[in-house]
């Protein structure tokens, strides 16, 4: 099957690639080239709207709101994780009844989107007089839906150590729940390392909507910066490349493990990916 959907191409579909790649860059490039002149145009790249980003105090005010963003990633992020795996040990579980619930439990929170469930605990929650924080608003629902996805990576880990180990380790007289803590859960986890940390970025990104319950994070920050300024382009330009570089250090760094773990790591030169 791989190698059917992974075939390497020949010298004609090479060459519609080249041209299809020239092309595109072109219309990218153009794009780009109007997007700035229209800016341009409009007067946004007029001092006005950048001259505060001179000011320590903006900096240390986005700096606050970072360190929000990285208290809700890094809380959700443990959270998730630990869900994770308690639902991918009900998943895989021999009882049918308790893998079926934990199945449509997995499936629920994979399925919907964080911003619904955001706006259920900030609406429907407090009106049972469950009074929460700001943070646990926000936290809770971003760590459940990425909870249903790491569920699934943990559960593609366990099936990717061979069945011989588990067969080998039983015949030794091994228990199951001995065989799964000490030989494939460890190996699991080892495999999955780079989809863990890949997964932070969207939890990274999910983050953004804390604006629904006031939540100071970068983004809520900026809103701020946009009323006081009014500078909507220059801010959201600044905090975009804040999270790209965010999100591009948590990817090399889900690559440097991967490679460190000895997990194939498939990059733009290999034509064959495994």
């Amino acid at each position: 099957m791989r190698d059917a959907l992974f075939e390497a191409p020949g010298p004609k579909t090479k060459r519609k690639i080249l041209v299809g790649t020239i092309i595109s860059s072109i219309a990218i490039a153009a794009i780009l080239v109007w997007v700035v002149l229209r800016l341009y145009q409009m007067g946004q790249f007029d001092a006005s709207y950048w001259y505060f980003f001179g000011q320590w105090s903006t900096w240390r005010f986005l700096l606050q709101g970072l360190a929000g963003t990285a208290e809700v990633a890094v809380t959700a992020g443990v959270i998730a994780l630990a869900l994770g795996i308690l639902f991918m040990f009900g998943r895989i579980s021999k009882n049918r009844v308790v893998s079926g619930i934990f199945r449509v439990i997995i499936n629920f929170f994979r399925g919907i989107p964080s911003l619904l469930l955001i706006y259920f605990f900030f609406l429907v929650i407090p009106s049972y007089g469950i009074k929460m924080p700001a943070f646990w608003m926000l936290t809770l629902p971003i760590s459940l839906t990425a909870s249903g996805v790491l569920a699934e990576v943990f559960r593609a880990g366990v099936n990717a150590v061979p069945k011989g180990q588990r067969e080998a380790a039983l015949s030794l007289g091994m228990t199951e729940g001995k065989v799964l803590r000490k030989i494939i859960l460890p190996q699991a986890i080892r495999y999955v390392i780079p989809s863990l940390i890949s997964q932070l970025v969207v939890v990274v990104k999910d983050t953004s909507v804390a604006y629904v319950v006031s939540f100071p994070d970068l983004l809520q920050n900026a809103r701020v910066l946009i009323s006081n300024y009014d500078s909507l382009v220059s801010v959201y330009f600044v905090v975009a490349i804040i999270y790209i570089l965010i999100n591009y250090a948590i990817n090399e760094l889900a690559v440097r493990m991967a490679r460190q773990s000895g997990t194939k790591v498939v990059t733009r030169a290999q034509e064959n990916p495994v």
